[in-house]
């Protein structure tokens, strides 16, 4: 007994590191130099970016991170890599950037929900709102008859109490 408790903190259980997204590689990334490296080197020795600015093309992002999966199936960033790639009109490099988890911002998350009218209604009431909006006009209720007057029995039967529309009085 006293050996699993042992062995429960050991990293034999702990699952293993997973690499994610564009990790670029510090080496290669010494062979970008400003000014002489265009967009065809760049894309040649690191692939294609992970994203480009949004308002900007000669901006690239290369957005790499190590992470592990916890219980309940999240995922624990151990490093994360950011390389930013900025090129001038003419495709020609102009500026290297490297970020990492240290350079990052908090970001806190709105607590507000956005209201949708018409969805006020208790769990209660949306469970029991249809009784009594029973309409047999789309069953075919509707032609029953010869199209004489709401209350009157169609040949042979009892009252219908039901009008054409399908109404009830």
């Amino acid at each position: 007994m006293c050996a699993l408790l042992l062995l429960s903190g050991c990293s034999f259980f702990e699952a293993t590191p997973q690499a994610r997204g564009n990790r670029v590689d510090a080496d290669v990334l010494k062979e970008l130099t400003p000014g002489t490296s265009t967009r065809a080197d760049a894309a040649a020795l690191l692939g294609s970016p992970t994203a480009k600015a949004t308002f900007d093309d000669n901006q690239w992002i290369y957005i790499g991170a190590m992470t592990r999966p916890q219980i309940g199936r999240t995922q624990v960033v151990l490093s994360q890599d950011v390389v930013l790639l900025t090129f001038n009109q003419q495709g020609v490099l102009r500026d290297v950037k490297q970020l990492n988890k240290g350079d990052a911002l908090p970001v806190t998350m709105v607590a507000r929900a956005t209201p949708s009218p018409g969805s006020e209604a208790s769990i209660l009431q949306q469970l029991l709102g249809n009784v009594g909006r029973f309409s047999p006009g789309g069953l075919g209720a509707g032609s029953v008859g010869s199209g004489s007057s709401s209350g009157s029995a169609p040949e042979g039967g009892a009252p219908t109490g039901f009008s054409r529309t399908g109404s009830s009085y």
